[in-house]
């Protein structure tokens, strides 16, 4: 239940800078009077203003600040459900919105319009049409439930009967429709897209083990060719080779000219000494007939056998130096023809250096080759990023089809759950046990005002209203004090459902010149009894008739107009 308990204002319509402040739980009942433009209408106007930022009647918003100060409008009331006390402070230059909870502001969201809805939605559970139809029957601005549209009466009733929750579920419903609709493009969009990716990446990695197989051809056709030209190398070393052998074979006496020459040289020298000293001697023979050392006399006879033998061995010396020098001759030209094939010796062995030296340089090569292929094929062989990411993709794919999987598993549910919170679902089946309550209050309550007729409304919240005299009527059929206790018997009925179901139910009703309209002074006696059997309900009744009536309520209040400023008077 909401408990109204205080309500003030300032600088709201014709209100000056100080605040009036009723209290509004202080009496059951109370009458409230003035003259015309005193401002007795103003706490209506002021009531809905600071609750749903909407007066109760049809005035601008700019119409609403005082035009005298034209600043500091603002309007607060206080009210209590269950154990909780709340203060609504509503202002307008400057611009100010608070909910206060036992004490304490409540934190404010980036939006005025969602702190708006934690109001209406979480704290008072009603908005400003079902508040006007429970709370407040006014005159000419007010709309009576039997004058709104059928989708205004069903939003009332489902505020009534606390079901307006499945009305909240079945739009946030589609939002989750719509949502999961999106979620599902979404989600399809993202298979399509993986699939794309997997399709692209597999065709990267085909293309990839193409190029390394292709390089692989490469390396072996290249590795081949070396292998081949090592074969033709070492075929060319072995024919040198052959060529070798057969050149030492030609030089086979190399070492016997050599060791021949050695000593036919140095015969030849010994010959060529002992000539010299035969000569030297023959020389000496010759020429001198004394001894020089002990200047004796030379025999003749020895002279001559000297001259003789050293003559003779002169020839013999000459004579073997001539054929070993031509020995020599030979053999200088033996080893110079030796030489000559050991220089082509040195030659080929030189080329079989070079070729071997080649072949190594090859053999290198190889088995670089071999290295890359080795590696080629295990980097065929080995997870690349391209399988990888595949991998990845699969994994992704794989939760993509889960999540969509479920998503239209969501969808099922959800749409069987539309079916169940569509107006023909759950809600019909709560109002049409309440139909024949509400029936029953009304005509209750029209009876009761000595207004016999049959009412009744359909699920479709339709009426149909019968009389004596009379078979169907429309509400629009009737008069206006007959329209008036119309009204009156459906606010009651509201207010009887509300705390049945402790949905809107609250202690505050106010009337704004019921009183002075279409009720005759038999039907407003017969309305103030049924308010005085309301129990725990705070009335207040605006009139222009209050004095009259003032013995019929337990308080007054008075509004009265000084210097164009309404104040209550003292």
């Amino acid at each position: 239940m909401i408990h109204f308990s205080k309500l003030r204002w300032k600088n709201f319509l014709s209100t000056g800078n100080v605040f009036t402040e009723i209290q509004l739980d202080r009496s059951p009942s109370t009458v409230v009077v003035g003259e015309n433009g005193a401002g007795k209408s103003t706490m209506l106007d002021a009531l809905c203003w600071v609750l749903f930022n909407k007066p109760f009647r049809n005035i601008r918003m700019l119409q609403l600040i005082n035009s005298v100060n034209n600043k500091d409008t603002r309007v607060e009331v206080e009210f209590r459900i269950g154990s909780i006390d709340y203060k609504i402070v509503r202002s307008y230059k400057p611009n100010v919105f608070e909910i206060w909870k036992n004490d304490e502001l409540m934190p404010q969201p980036g939006n005025i319009k969602d702190y708006q809805i934690i109001l209406e939605e979480q704290i008072l559970k009603l908005n400003y049409k079902s508040f006007t139809q429970v709370v407040i029957l006014g005159s000419a601005t007010f709309t009576p439930f039997m004058q709104l549209s059928v989708k205004d009466r069903r939003e009332v009733i489902e505020d009534l009967l606390d079901i307006q929750i499945f009305s909240q579920m079945n739009t946030l419903l589609k939002d989750r429709l719509a949502k999961n609709k999106n979620e599902q493009t979404e989600v399809s969009y993202q298979i399509d897209l993986i699939e794309n990716k997997i399709e692209v990446q597999n065709k990267y990695l085909a293309q990839l083990q193409q190029d390394i197989d292709a390089q692989i051809i490469e390396l072996v056709n290249e590795r081949n060719g070396l292998q081949a030209y090592i074969a033709e190398e070492s075929f060319e070393a072995g024919e040198i080779q052959k060529e070798i052998e057969g050149l030492l074979g030609l030089i086979g006496d190399s070492d016997k000219t050599q060791e021949k020459s050695i000593k036919a040289s140095d015969l030849l020298q010994k010959l060529r000494d002992k000539e010299y000293k035969a000569n030297k001697r023959l020389n000496f023979f010759t020429n001198n007939d004394h001894c020089p050392t002990c200047e004796q006399a030379i025999d003749i006879q020895i002279k001559t056998d000297k001259i003789d033998k050293t003559t003779k061995m002169i020839d013999e010396t000459t004579s073997a130096i001539e054929q070993l020098t031509t020995e020599q001759t030979k053999l200088t030209n033996r080893l110079a023809e030796i030489h000559k094939v050991q220089v082509k010796i040195q030659n080929c062995q030189a080329e079989i250096l070079t070729i071997q030296q080649d072949i190594t340089s090859t053999h290198t090569r190889i088995e670089e080759y071999n290295t890359k292929i080795n590696g080629l094929k295990a980097k065929k062989d080995l997870p690349t990023e391209a399988s990888t990411e595949i991998d990845s993709l699969n994994a992704e794919l794989k939760t993509r089809g889960e999540q969509k999987e479920q998503l239209v598993k969501d969808r099922e549910v959800l749409e069987i759950a539309g079916h169940m919170l569509k107006d023909g679902g759950i809600k019909t089946k709560i109002i049409r046990q309440y139909v024949p309550i509400i029936n029953k209050l009304v005509n209750k309550y029209l009876a009761a005002m000595d207004f016999f007729v049959d009412f009744t409304l359909d699920e479709e919240f339709n009426e149909v209203i019968r009389s004596r005299h009379r078979d169907d009527f429309s509400y629009a059929s009737f008069s206006e004090g007959e329209k008036a206790r119309i009204d009156l018997s459906l606010m009651l009925t509201w207010r009887a459902v509300a705390k049945l179901k402790n949905s809107v139910n609250t202690n505050l009703l106010i009337l704004d010149e019921v009183f002075d309209g279409s009720l005759d002074a038999n039907g407003s006696e017969i309305l103030m009894n049924l308010f005085n059997e309301l129990h725990d309900t705070n009335i207040f009744v605006i009139s222009h008739k209050g004095d009259m009536m003032i013995d019929k309520f337990r308080s007054l209040i008075k509004f009265e107009k000084v210097k164009s400023f309404s104040r209550i008077a003292a």
